[in-house]
């Protein structure tokens, strides 16, 4: 009876397995390094990491959670205010995951500076900030991995699809009130209706063809120059290669461009603008011919 007992045991283990010493030390690293990235997590939605710490926690194994990582220059010497503006929407992003109902250890947000991770860069052939790489949990970051910042901008609601698409995990962002624009319509609107009251016995310039024909004209400059294009997809106002120190403000591809490159083109469409007005009162108006060569130049 012992030996049947015996052999039902020795079944059992063959069928189920028996936990190795290798595969404990797995679940022991692996357990200690999520517990440490929870703690930092708990203090700060955004991890900081260095050369040691990539190493360790992104590129070791064991490691069954992903780490999405921003990869900037944030030190005043390298004089980045893209890298700003874009670690300002990373931070909402990774506080409306870490304060979210569905907060898990699958993802975790952390960031490379230039100054304290120079290595990493190198590692991975990094020579721009700031840039957005996902690494999964299982292999190595494919091309979809890293984030096309010149192409979708880098305001956090378009960095939530992206990490949804890469993840799974679907992050609703939540934003702390901002009470500027309010306040600054209230203001705008106080103000006309104040010159409107001061000139309430003689409205006749509300009639005038040629204001509403310049607010108009405003209102096709600023529209075909591609501000809505920046208010959707929040492109940084130029971009700056932390090794070179070159400061780009086109952007190299035809569907992408950078704050900096609409201005250029309201200036340009303007003068165009200015321009044909110019000519059109040259050839048109009363005035003296020498006032009207001078418009005409």
């Amino acid at each position: 009876m012992y030996l049947k007992v015996l052999y039902s045991l020795l079944l059992m283990l063959s069928f189920y397995g028996i936990p190795s010493t290798g595969q404990k030390k797995k679940e022991t690293l692996l357990s200690e390094k999520v517990g440490q990235l929870m703690d930092w997590t708990g203090k700060r939605a955004v991890i900081r990491m260095n050369g040691e710490k990539f190493r360790r926690f992104v590129k070791a194994p064991p490691r069954n959670y992903s780490v999405v990582i921003m990869f900037t220059a944030l030190q005043p010497q390298r004089q980045c205010g893209v890298c700003k503006q874009a670690d300002e929407e990373f931070q909402i992003l990774a506080n409306s995951w870490r304060y979210s109902s569905a907060f898990t250890n699958k993802v975790f947000f952390a960031t490379v500076d230039f100054d304290e991770g120079s290595d990493v860069f190198q590692m991975l052939n990094m020579n721009s900030a700031p840039s957005f790489i996902h690494f999964p949990a299982k292999g190595k970051p494919k091309k979809s991995d890293s984030y096309e910042l010149q192409v979708r901008g880098f305001a956090a609601e378009q960095l939530a699809r992206w990490v949804g698409d890469r993840t799974d995990v679907q992050i609703r962002v939540i934003r702390p009130p901002n009470y500027a624009g309010p306040l600054m319509l209230g203001f705008l609107l106080a103000v006309i209706g104040g010159l409107a009251y001061l000139r309430r016995n003689n409205l006749e310039f509300l009639h005038n063809n040629s204001v509403w024909a310049f607010s108009a004209l405003c209102f096709c400059l600023i529209m075909t120059s591609g501000q809505m294009w920046n208010h959707i997809r929040g492109p940084p106002y130029a971009h700056k290669n932390p090794t070179t120190g070159q400061v780009s403000y086109i952007h190299g591809s035809s569907q992408a461009q950078f704050v900096a490159e609409t201005h250029i083109v309201l200036l340009f469409n303007s003068a165009v603008t200015m321009g044909m007005v110019l000519l059109h009162e040259a050839a048109t108006s009363d005035m003296d011919i020498g006032k009207r060569k001078s418009m005409y130049l």
